[in-house]
């Protein structure tokens, strides 16, 4: 949880129906952060629907249980070309953020685009590119894995990075959080 001088800890989630990505971190004030937990949690794509939804639920509130995140960020669903996947996703969603309803949580949620623009400064990055921003900024050894996980990692930073910190107002931008902000002047022109 977070203090008044602590950092800020934020769980983020990558919904899918099949791999829900889970990541926790801990923001500073500065904006470094640290990884506290990162997995992902696994429903059995030929069990009936109820029963994965409630797989990803018990997973979700098992990272909730064990980690205590001030505010949960999940990606926001979009419409793609298939129809059944991103039902899935939805549902999964939907499970992210009842979970942070029932817990009495923040949550928000961030679009892939937004989070690619806080974590590598280009909107249309890829998730290797995602990936290797992720391990650099939590230094980390490895490029996190599976990409479900990494995503979930960047999407905790860029809650943190876009407004979710205590001290988003007065601490210094990233290049990439600079990026975006100029990135979102220049739509509204």
């Amino acid at each position: 949880m977070t203090t008044s001088r602590g950092p800020l800890r934020v769980l983020g989630i990558d919904p899918g129906l099949t791999r829900c990505g889970v990541g926790v971190v801990d923001v500073a004030r500065d904006r470094s952060a640290v990884l506290v937990h990162v997995g992902v949690v696994r429903s059995d794509a030929g069990a009936p629907i109820e029963e994965r939804l409630a797989t990803i639920a018990a997973g979700i509130r098992a990272v909730v249980d064990e980690h205590d995140p001030a505010v949960i960020a999940v990606e926001r669903v979009f419409a793609q070309h298939n129809r059944h996947s991103v039902m899935g996703t939805a549902q999964a969603s939907g499970i992210a953020l009842l979970v942070a309803g029932e817990r009495g949580i923040p949550a928000a949620t961030h679009t892939p685009s937004e989070v690619k623009a806080a974590i590598t400064g280009y909107g249309s990055a890829d998730k290797r590119q995602v990936q290797a921003m992720v391990a650099r900024v939590l230094r980390l050894d490895q490029l996190p894995q599976p990409a479900d996980a990494a995503d979930a990692l960047a999407l905790a930073l860029c809650h943190a990075w876009r407004g979710g910190s205590p001290a988003s107002s007065d601490a210094p931008l990233t290049p990439a959080q600079r990026a975006w902000a100029d990135a979102e002047r220049l739509a509204r022109r």
